[in-house]
């Protein structure tokens, strides 16, 4: 049956809402038989799906997620979630959003989810009926729609790939998600990052051309809506010549990328941030369901700092931030902070490796040892070098082959080489550079061996 269906050929790309959804039902049901198979059977998947979801369904099995994973309890919830959701950058577009897409909707038995950066779902607008049918399946205030939580959904892309994307039906990772419909976008501050995703969901009527340019439209009208405050803002502040309170605005900035001191940006000011203080800040923006005192100072410091000296670095980093930035029991961000770290990885999730590399000044804190620290530090220098090196970029392999980690990485040098001409002056001084590595790494190899005799 499936081989008749769209003349045997799963939907493309490139494919619109609306268009070829039987082959695109009947595909993905056969994927999930193969899913279900697993070992070998997940070679087969490549001709069913379409490649944004084929790469989504793939990271979601390397990330463990079960596909028969059942609706359970966790997320944020009361009064945890009003802070954090009454603190975020989009609550001030709530009214906006509420007049372009809520008021509609709810009259045509479709929801509206507002989420944040991370896919973490802020609030479900529209019918009761239809928000208590949502959260039966997963579609709750509170609740992480995030790609490595829950697989391939609508909201996980966006904040995977920062683009605007829909799902339909079965190419849903999870089973109990299959009887829906997302078409979502990306909301971005001024500065590019992304503050939140818009999705419509509902039944097939979402999986219609006009569903995902309204989600898209809305979304646009919400960046330009944070532009025009970002503006007045500042010629506010040039005229009253007073930076804004913190919390309020949710303007809270941490770099923490290259040998420079840590640096807090307060509403533009910039406050020098010690060590200790930004391994601290960078963890909670890490763990936004908070950390406990024990669990933090496991991530700080692994030969196990007491809890006391945790609650005195905790109160000394409250000085400075301002007292109602987070909270305790357990240690929870109360407002957005946005990190250098947070805006790399959005760049590695769009696949903008130039903007990604331009982004890296350096490793995350690097006179750190906090072992937190040391696996953030890792997990971004590998996905960066990862994303170099299948870019086939010349430029981009020049500049991180020109830098401090690139400059001895021999198989970033051999990717660089592959996209220069041959016959050029670059590729013989390329050649030069490879061979002196090679050299130095067969050295390296022999004195290990000695060594070891």
């Amino acid at each position: 049956m499936v081989s008749n269906i769209a003349g045997g050929r799963p939907p493309q790309h490139g494919v619109e809402p609306g268009t070829q959804l039987g082959a695109l039902e009947a595909y993905a049901a056969q994927a999930h038989g193969y899913l279900s198979a697993g070992g070998d059977q997940l070679t087969q998947l490549a001709g069913l799906l379409r490649p944004v979801v084929l790469e989504s369904w793939l990271r979601s099995v390397r990330g463990g997620v079960d596909p028969l994973d059942p609706l359970d309890g966790r997320g944020l919830r009361g009064a945890d979630l009003q802070r954090y959701r009454e603190a975020h950058p989009i609550a001030t577009l709530m009214p906006l959003i509420d007049k372009l897409l809520v008021q509609d909707t709810a009259r045509t038995g479709l929801i509206v989810v507002v989420a944040d950066q991370f896919g973490r779902v802020l609030s479900v607008h529209g019918n009761p009926d239809q928000v208590g049918a949502a959260a039966e399946i997963g579609l709750r205030a509170g609740d992480d729609l995030s790609e490595r939580r829950i697989g391939t959904n609508a909201v996980g892309l966006v904040v995977r790939t920062g683009r605007a994307a829909w799902i339909h039906g079965p190419e849903h990772f999870l089973h109990r998600m299959h009887l829906v419909t997302g078409a979502a976008a990306p909301v971005h501050d001024p500065d590019g990052r992304l503050v939140g995703v818009l999705m419509i969901a509902g039944g097939v009527r979402v999986a219609q051309p006009e569903i995902l340019a309204l989600v898209k439209a809305a979304a646009t009208a919400a960046e330009m809506d944070l532009l025009l405050a970002a503006m007045r803002s500042t010629r506010h502040g040039a005229a009253g010549g007073h930076a804004l309170d913190a919390p309020a605005s949710g303007r809270l900035g941490l770099e923490v990328l290259g040998l420079g001191q840590p640096q807090l940006s307060v509403a533009g000011d910039r406050v020098p941030l010690s060590q200790r203080h930004a391994e601290i800040l960078l963890l909670l923006t890490e763990h936004l369901e908070g950390l406990g005192a024990d669990h933090l100072a496991l991530l700080l410091d692994d030969t196990d700092l007491d809890n006391g000296t945790i609650r005195a670095a905790v109160s000394r980093l409250r000085s400075v931030v301002g007292p109602t930035v987070f909270g305790s029991r357990p240690y929870r961000l109360r407002v957005h902070v946005a990190t250098d770290v947070e805006a790399l990885r959005a760049a590695l999730d769009s696949g903008d490796v130039d903007a990604a590399l331009r982004l890296y000044a350096g490793p995350v804190l690097p006179r750190s040892t906090a072992p937190g620290i040391i696996d953030i530090r890792d997990e971004l220098r590998v996905r960066l070098r990862t994303a170099v090196l299948s870019s086939g970029d010349s430029g981009v392999l020049r500049r991180w082959t020109a830098g401090a980690e690139g400059r001895d990485d021999a198989a970033a040098w051999a990717a660089y080489r592959a996209t220069v001409d041959r016959d050029s002056p670059l590729y013989a001084q390329i050649e030069a550079k490879i061979r002196v590595l090679d050299r130095r790494l067969g050295a390296d190899a022999t004195w290990m061996q000695r060594s070891g005799s």
